[in-house]
């Protein structure tokens, strides 16, 4: 998230400010499709920026700690699972609602998954109900 704030205050809001003093040079700003595209663009990173800034502000940076049992499943552990059905692994991560990345592998720690591992250990098998049908897993590692 921090890096996202940066970027946005650095390079993207200073370059959407450029482009539309550039275009309200050039004119009618009424017509100007320059301008009022870059007004929009500049509204909607000034929205994300504040989006950040409270989420940042709110945020609880959890670290795993020795008190944790490390062989169970908890915020922020990495769980290999075997999909019984496919046969296939799924590598996850449980992270905040804000981090969320399926291209990844983190999903939500609200998630229907990431709340059925919750405290499980190595070995179990777990059951997840799908939109289709209900999918089974057997945790095959879980790491910090």
């Amino acid at each position: 998230m921090q890096r996202e704030l940066s970027s946005l205050i650095k390079l993207d809001r200073p370059e959407t400010v450029k482009v539309i003093s550039w275009a309200a040079g050039n004119g009618d700003r009424s017509e100007n499709g320059d301008y009022i595209y870059g007004k929009k663009k500049l509204r909607q990173i000034d929205s994300r920026i504040k989006f950040l800034l409270t989420a940042i502000e709110d945020a609880d940076i959890v670290h795993p700690s020795t008190s944790i049992d490390k062989k169970k499943v908890y915020f922020g552990a990495n769980v290999k699972l075997l999909d019984e059905q496919s046969k296939s692994t799924l590598d996850i991560r449980i992270v905040g609602a804000h981090e969320i990345n399926h291209n990844i592998g983190n999903i939500s720690w609200l998630s229907p998954l990431a709340k059925a591992l919750i405290g499980r250990t190595s070995s179990d098998l777990i059951e997840v109900q799908t939109p289709m049908n209900i999918k089974t897993y057997i945790i095959l590692k879980v790491d910090y």
